[in-house]
Formats: C-alpha cells, structure tokens, sequence
C-alpha cells in the first residue's frame, strides 16, 4: 500500500552471486529515493513529462564528471598526504630506535 502512495507500481527482487554489485545497486535505490524526495519526481518523469530537455541532461552530465574529476584530485591528494605521513611516522620511528642502540 506504501508503495503505490509512493508511486511504486512494482517491485522485483534480485539475487546477488557478487555483493559489490548489490552494493552498488543499493546506492543507486538510496539515491534514487535521495533524489525524490529533494525533487518530488522522478528521472523518468523529468523525461516523460518534458520537465528537461536533452541540452540539460548533457549540463548536467557535464557538470557531475567535472565534480568527479575533483573529487579524484582530492582523493590522490588525501593519498599523498597519507603517504608522507606513514614515512615521517616510520623515519621517526627508526630515530627513536637509533637512539637507544
């Protein structure tokens, strides 16, 4: 009954042999629900309905991979910083022990 209030007029279950894959299937239905309820509709209604139009899903595509690309710099600069510390750690570490020898 909460589903068709919610405008779900099916639901399918899948089983999963690789839990990654269900993981990121889970992501999707999270963001998916994210989404509607941020926006009140759907993709497919945005499509349907003619509430977008090609030029503002490729906006919008372009706009999301440039976030991704920043993302990523971020993520290698974290890595990097991750990275120096470990090997100042470990050179602190092989002082200290020099010292008692």
């Amino acid at each position: 009954m909460m589903d068709a209030k919610n405008g779900i007029s099916e639901r399918k279950s899948y089983g999963f042999r690789d839990p990654v894959v269900r993981k990121v299937c889970d992501k999707f239905i999270d963001r998916s629900n994210v989404g509607y309820e941020k926006y009140g509709s759907t993709l497919d209604d945005e499509r349907r309905l003619k509430m977008k139009g090609l030029q503002k899903y490729l906006n919008d595509i372009q706009e999301e991979l440039m976030d991704a690309v920043l993302y990523i710099q971020s993520a290698r600069d974290e890595l990097q910083d991750l990275n120096e510390e470990s090997l100042i750690e470990k050179f602190k570490d092989d002082r200290y022990e020099e010292t008692f020898q």
